[in-house]
């Protein structure tokens, strides 16, 4: 069942006050108050069956077969650029599949911030850096804002993934809007894809604001000389070879497609699950758990969303291969069951239909006609 038209609210269920706003509502069948302590052991224990069954060691051998496709996809585009410049039709399909690496590459520097690849700080420290070269992306500005994210997942003013200057995730903030984005959150339901377009743009700009501001980085000359070197080479090589106008094309299909490819990836996530106000008293477990939403794996899916939709189990266990997260629901999914918290599963079709309902509902006042 779609977790918008159940109704039992979750402080109901873990004897709390939490402020939710308007969303889907999720349940947690409880018929006795659950302390704290016993909400905090169950955690334990879950991360205990977790790692008897293994799926928190490294994956080595994957990885090492994961990083040199995902390089090997880089040096396919750089060939194509370089040997059929001439070829314009050629040349915007590989603006699209770079859209697709960039991405995947994006991936990997999920995978490395997380820890996921290596034991050692430094040597996941060293693809995120490899990321940021080839990407154009700030590291540290990425990983201050998602390690908030995950501190604090769809916490209203803690969580900055829910504080867009364009959209809207609770009435609240729809109508506190003003200018253009009281026009765009008004209609965010149909406007909500094409302005994924520009979050490969939003996510330039950031790192470099992030930058200039000298926010906390761990390499603080290494990183932005790579991620200037890297944005020089990516610029360079596509005016070069393509000239100012083709070479603009390309920027423009690459970054568009890209934006939309990494945004639709990343709003199944959490878009359109309940919104937590800052003062909420779930514990790491619920909190987790109930803000996200997973995507029904396959093959196809596993590799289009990067392992990301296993959100939930990712949530949890923030430093477990990407690998094991399917492996992980088996034991997760079963848990929450056992201990009535509501997982929240659906296809990539009904995933999407759920996020753009939320965003209707919740600019739903903005519609309305003043009497």
């Amino acid at each position: 069942m779609p977790p918008e038209i159940e109704t039992i609210s979750i402080e109901n269920a873990i004897g709390s006050a939490v402020g939710v706003a308007p969303s889907p509502s999720v349940a947690i069948d409880s018929a006795e108050p659950i302390t704290k302590r016993e909400r905090d052991r169950d955690y334990l224990d879950l991360k205990r069956r977790v790692t008897q069954a293994g799926l928190l060691e490294r994956q080595y051998l994957y990885y090492a077969w994961k990083v040199p496709s995902v390089v090997a996809m880089v040096a396919t585009c750089v060939a194509v650029l370089v040997f059929f410049n001439e070829i314009l039709w050629l040349q915007m399909l590989n603006a699209v599949y770079l859209a697709l690496v960039f991405t995947n590459l994006g991936f990997l520097g999920h995978d490395s911030g997380h820890r996921q690849m290596f034991k050692k700080a430094r040597h996941n420290d060293w693809v995120l850096l490899s990321v940021g070269f080839l990407t154009g992306m700030t590291p540290s500005w990425w990983q201050d804002k998602h390690n908030t994210h995950h501190r604090a997942p769809n916490t209203n003013e803690v969580d900055k993934d829910i504080e867009v200057s364009l959209l809207a995730f609770t009435q609240e903030q729809a109508m506190a809007m003003r200018g253009i984005g009281r026009f765009t959150v008004r209609h965010q339901a149909v406007l909500f894809y094409p302005m994924l377009m520009l979050t490969s743009f939003s996510m330039l700009f950031g790192g470099i604001v992030y930058q200039m501001r000298q926010g906390r980085m761990r390499y603080p000359i290494t990183e932005p000389v790579l991620v200037v070197a890297g944005l020089a080479a990516y610029l360079g090589l596509i005016f070069f070879f393509l000239g100012p106008w083709h070479g603009a094309l390309f920027i423009a299909v690459h970054r568009a497609l890209g934006g939309l490819y990494m945004g639709s990836v990343f709003a199944p996530n959490h878009k359109g699950m309940p919104v937590l106000d800052e003062d909420n008293d779930l514990d790491f477990l619920h909190q987790q758990v109930l803000t996200a939403r997973n995507v029904k794996g396959s093959p196809l899916a596993d590799f289009w969303y990067g392992g990301l939709n296993y959100q939930i189990e990712h949530h949890l266990f923030p430093n477990m291969p990407r690998n094991n997260l399917k492996k992980a629901q088996l034991i997760v999914r079963s848990f929450c069951k056992e201990k009535g918290i509501s997982y929240h599963e659906t296809s990539v079709w009904q995933s999407h239909k759920e996020i753009l309902g939320f965003l209707h509902e919740v600019s739903a006042p903005l519609r309305q006609k003043k009497s």
